[in-house]
């Protein structure tokens, strides 16, 4: 992927080095939010809940200094959160639309959000509480190493599927989806967020189709992006951790259900062809 030395967002914080602090945790969305995140990256979510806190993640320290993979990594994500600007503000204002841009935060060890604490554990996310993105940066990492899914435009996929939840909050979508769970049983509940969540990766497509409509690709990039979605289905992480899958309890969907959807929206370019709530099959 071609991203050195283009345009950059000015819509990113860097909090690494500052700890937690600044926005407010209220009425226990954050413990849903990271019981989620940690199912969805295969962590056990008791240790962030059960113990009062004392094994999570440590704070990063004030004055901590950003080593120069993180300069690197901080300059990508600027990069990737500029193109996703330049993508939806387009798409938003052929459809008389106007894009509000999401604020993305980059933090190492954990931080305050509207959604409750983010840590290292949860992984990337979107609150809609605050309309902010996520991301520490270890989760590169992560996805290099632990996921086997490395390369940038995996990196990308990532952060474009947190901005595709963005333009759902956007849209509207969100809203909607949370007030029929309320009223959903459990399994019923699950199926909508897996709906949820293959959208944002179609949307994720959609995006990449643009980028490689304007020369940004380079050979290998989408394989990237389906090692990534595969990578983190739900059936390949619940088998992972436990040994067997439980299908009514997948909140996001499985390997082959993220990779489809991805390429669906790559191929179109299209969000009509992203209704996952009407479609026949996932």
């Amino acid at each position: 992927m071609r991203w050195r030395g283009r345009e950059e967002s000015t819509n990113v914080e860097d909090r690494r080095g500052m700890g937690r602090g600044g926005l407010a945790i209220g009425g226990g969305l954050g413990s849903i939010v990271i019981v989620v995140l940690a199912l969805l990256f295969g962590v056990d979510p008791r240790q962030f809940l059960d113990t009062g806190g004392q094994q999570q993640s440590p704070p990063t320290q004030t004055g901590q200094r950003a080593n120069p993979q993180d300069d690197e990594e901080s300059q990508f994500v600027k990069v990737i959160l500029r193109d996703t600007e330049k993508v939806w503000g387009d798409v938003f204002r052929k459809s008389g639309e106007s894009y509000s841009t999401p604020r993305l935060v980059i933090f190492r060890g954990e931080t305050d959000t509207a959604c409750g604490t983010g840590s290292a554990a949860v992984g990337p996310f979107y609150c809609p509480g605050d309309r902010q993105v996520y991301i520490d940066l270890s989760f590169f990492d992560e996805l290099r190493r632990r996921f086997r899914a490395p390369g940038d435009f995996a990196e990308a996929y990532v952060i474009a599927h947190e901005v595709g939840h963005h333009v759902q909050s956007l849209l509207g979508t969100s809203d909607k989806v949370t007030a029929l769970q309320r009223r959903a049983s459990e399994a019923q509940s699950n199926r909508l967020s897996v709906m949820l969540e293959l959208q944002a990766d179609c949307y994720a497509g959609v995006w990449g189709f643009y980028e490689q409509q304007r020369g940004i690709l380079e050979p290998g990039d989408i394989d990237e992006a389906l090692r990534a979605a595969t990578a983190i289905g739900d059936d390949k992480l619940q088998m992972q951790a436990q040994g067997y899958v439980v299908p009514d309890s997948f909140t996001h969907g499985t390997s082959d259900q993220r990779a489809r959807w991805f390429k669906q929206g790559f191929e179109s370019g299209d969000l009509r062809r992203c209704d996952t709530f009407s479609a026949r099959g996932l």
